[in-house]
């Protein structure tokens, strides 16, 4: 069984997978417009809940919610199943290839074999389509891989139902309605309203008080938990912003390329303005994630190490701080 889907490449897994599965439903929608519309960027910082025995930090919001938002916002209808059992999940499966449904699954990361194994661990909000299947294998779009690539049914059975913090739980979703016409002036619109609110939430942990939060605690991770502890919650944070999803400077790129094609849309000059100025902001988050490697890797010549890369994050956070509240006036 095989559908007719053509793999195009791109930067972010749920990003990727639901710009796939629109314009093989005849729906040319780019990575960044998905994202910009799904209000992709976010930032929470969770230091009661551990991930790999670090704080939680996550660059994106909820898995599922950029597409959710996207559909919502474009008028489509996304159909999303989860399943109790193995044998239920590939029936339903089964019977979309059969119908010619490449189907998006959302799934752990750890048993991906194709993956390098510097990037299997236990994290359960990758995103991939299947579109078909052979006598052994799964026939898999994974968007952060240049080529297709496969899964053995095993393989396939265990990311989809991987256990821990967002257990797929079998979880695949696929358009199932999509209008002849799109507004997308009015999406893009209320996915910069979303966006904005998020980033400036009056939260400490979340949007850009989240990040100078960070920046405070930061400081304080040599004196209160020593060096090598500090250092694995620093090399977290690192790995969540630049491998695990693309959140720091990558984001920021993907988002100053959505503003680009909104200007356009919108017939906006400011928004192609903002476009440049995220780009330099993300070239900024870049710089911070290699200065703090350099610092968990005990490379670092600088003697205050901590408090640099804690001023480093400040200044981002206050520009972002900046650059959002430009961009809530340039849309009113």
């Amino acid at each position: 069984m095989q559908t007719t889907f053509t793999h195009h490449q791109s930067a972010h897994c749920e990003n990727g997978v639901a710009s796939n599965l629109l314009k093989n439903n005849g729906l040319h929608i780019s990575e960044p417009m998905v994202f910009g519309i799904g209000s992709g960027l976010f930032f929470v910082y969770l230091p009661f809940l551990k991930v790999n025995h670090a704080p939680a930090i996550s660059y994106r919001s909820l898995p599922g919610q950029i597409f959710n938002k996207l559909a919502s916002r474009l008028h489509l209808k996304i159909k999303r199943q989860k399943f109790s059992s193995v044998a239920s999940a590939n029936e339903a499966l089964e019977a979309n290839l059969k119908n010619n449904i490449a189907t998006g699954l959302q799934v752990g990361v750890y048993h991906l074999s194709y993956f390098p194994d510097e990037y299997r661990f236990h994290f359960n909000a990758h995103n991939l389509v299947v579109y078909g299947k052979t006598e052994t294998d799964y026939l898999v779009s994974d968007p952060v891989m240049e080529t297709v690539t496969t899964l053995t049914h095993d393989e396939l059975d265990k990311v989809r139902f991987a256990k821990g913090a967002f257990a797929p739980k079998g979880q695949m979703y696929y358009p199932i309605n999509t209008p002849a016409t799109l507004d997308l002036k009015s999406a893009i619109i209320k996915g910069i309203k979303n966006t904005c609110r998020d980033m400036l939430a009056p939260l400490p942990l979340i949007g850009v008080s989240g990040i100078k939060y960070v920046s405070k605690q930061i400081r304080k991770w040599p004196i209160k938990y020593g060096t090598k502890k500090a250092n694995h919650y620093l090399a977290q944070m690192v790995r969540m912003q630049e491998e695990i999803g693309t959140g720091g400077g990558g984001f920021r790129f993907i988002y100053a390329a959505f503003l680009q094609e909104a200007s356009v849309v919108l017939e906006n000059e400011e928004l192609k303005i903002l476009s440049k100025e995220m780009t330099q902001i993300g070239d900024s988050w870049r710089d911070f994630a290699v200065e703090a490697s350099r610092i968990y890797k005990n490379r670092s010549a600088k003697e205050d190490a901590y408090n640099t890369i804690a001023d480093e994050l400040l200044s981002i956070a206050n520009r972002e701080e900046i650059f959002f509240k430009k961009l809530k006036k340039a849309i009113r």
